[in-house]
């Protein structure tokens, strides 16, 4: 099944349009939601899913391993940093591959060379050599995120991004409790290292799946979204794949824009708090309810995910439905997920002696948290240029690795000096206070910067002097 644009239908304002490098204009229809269907969506969110399933594999089954090579609660956490460690080396060069390279061919490799690493993590034989092939795999596993965004937003205009980042960071964000419940679950059936192993066969078939994304014109999303709002069909010749000027020039050009910072940000304590709640709670239900490791795990991640699809539905439906209409509309809705969920996440840690009432408000920091993801990733790309967009997205997905992998980490060793868990949980709500607080500010700079940016976009883009 190739991504190719749906035959027009009668009684349409269809444009022709250069869609692929290489490829004489096909057409389009700007009014649909979806002009290319669903398919590239569909085959990156499968990419995000089982990538962050294989990573929290372990938190699942994080007792299991404990207890065969003796590490403490902050070695525990700190393997969680794995990502991080090897996202300091790769992702800046990973945006900058999306930004010049074919980025289909980009992600069909990553994947394919992820499920290979992924066997590695069953054959480890001690607490070094895991933490090593977690970084390798860590590293495997963040060089598609550049390329990756970039494609949806080339295939998705303004008015249905939401939706896109919204398919794709669920599966992404989906597959923390589904990893967890998967960890818990077949560490008891069939032991955690078998489990790596079963693993790696889905990601060897979505590798295949990801080589029937035809790679799209870059600043296609963008020009779509022109002809729909102008009713033309600007189609000027395809530039150059990539920006020219140095890596920091390009670097502090997108540090200069204020709503990318807020979103930045305000997506980073989000993972920071996410992370350290999901990697240790199957461990908390475990030590404070008695809860055996397969009930844990399935409790843990399956309250997480039902407030992910609710939360999900919320942020992609209202996202772009009130998108243009309400000025900032999209920082400011991601910014009140984060203040949900933060609130959320407040009851899970001061209210969680009591199991059923620490549930209810474990599933509203899922919701609230998945209202903002899909938003602020949408809006990420919309004050992004189009030529710089896999940098972009790099500089985020970096960040938000940090974030994401120094809250198990904290968490852990807060628990060792603690001596509990429950006290650990608090050292996550300050950040997510104030980083709620910067959020907000985004919204009146959003407009602005989205304008800029298709000004300054690239030569593929109405606007460009």
């Amino acid at each position: 099944m190739s991504a190719v644009s749906d035959p027009p239908r009668p009684g349409t304002r269809t444009v022709e349009i250069t869609a692929y490098p290489g490829r004489p204009p096909v057409a389009v229809d700007p009014d649909r939601t979806a002009p290319f269907g669903w398919w590239p969506a569909i085959v990156i969110a499968l990419v995000a899913l089982i990538d962050r399933v294989e990573a929290n594999l372990v938190a699942g089954a994080l007792p299991k391993i404990q207890a065969e090579f003796g590490f403490s609660d902050t070695a525990g956490g700190a393997i969680a940093t794995a990502a991080a460690v090897a996202g300091v080396v790769l992702l800046i060069p990973a945006g900058r591959l999306a930004d010049r390279g074919r980025r289909n061919w980009t992600v069909a490799l990553v994947v394919a060379v992820w499920s290979l690493l992924t066997i590695g993590s069953g054959l480890v034989q001690s607490y070094a050599t895991l933490f090593a092939v977690r970084v390798l795999l860590g590293g495997a596993g963040l060089l598609y995120n550049p390329s990756g965004s970039s494609i949806l937003a080339d295939y998705y205009p303004g008015r249905s991004r939401a939706r896109a980042y919204g398919l794709e960071r669920f599966a992404y964000f989906s597959g923390l409790p589904l990893g967890i419940m998967a960890g818990g679950l077949l560490s008891q059936a069939i032991g955690w290292r078998a489990m790596f192993f079963v693993i790696a066969i889905p990601g060897v078939l979505i590798a295949l799946a990801c080589l029937t994304v035809r790679e799209p014109v870059r600043g296609l999303g963008d020009r779509i979204e022109a002809a729909r709002t102008v009713k033309s069909a600007p189609d000027p010749e395809e530039g150059p794949a990539g920006p020219q000027e140095p890596l920091l020039d390009q670097l502090r050009g997108l540090l200069a824009i204020r709503t990318l910072r807020s979103v930045v940000l305000g997506l980073t304590v989000l993972f920071f708090g996410l992370g350290g709640l999901y990697y240790w709670m199957p461990s908390y239900y475990e030590r404070t309810h008695g809860l055996a490791e397969g009930a844990a795990a399935g409790i843990s991640g399956g309250v997480g995910l039902l407030g992910m699809i609710i939360g999900t539905l919320l942020g992609a439906r209202y996202g772009d439905r009130l998108h243009g209409r309400s000025s900032g509309w999209r920082v400011h809705f991601g910014a009140i997920g984060v203040a949900v969920g933060t609130v959320g996440l407040a009851g899970t840690v001061l209210l969680s002696d009591f199991l059923a009432v620490q549930t209810v408000f474990y599933c509203l920091s899922n919701i609230g948290f998945s209202i903002a993801i899909p938003n602020l990733t949408a809006a990420n790309a919309d004050v992004v240029p189009t030529d710089r967009r896999g940098l972009g997205f790099a500089v985020l997905q970096f960040l938000i690795t940090l974030g994401g992998s120094a809250g198990p980490l904290l968490v852990g060793a807060a628990s060792d000096l603690t001596g509990s868990l429950r006290g650990a949980f608090a050292v996550l709500l300050i950040p997510l206070v104030i980083g709620t607080a910067i959020t907000f500010t985004g919204r009146k700079h959003y407009d602005g910067d989205a304008a800029a940016a298709v000004a300054r976009g690239g030569p593929d883009l109405p606007g460009k002097d």
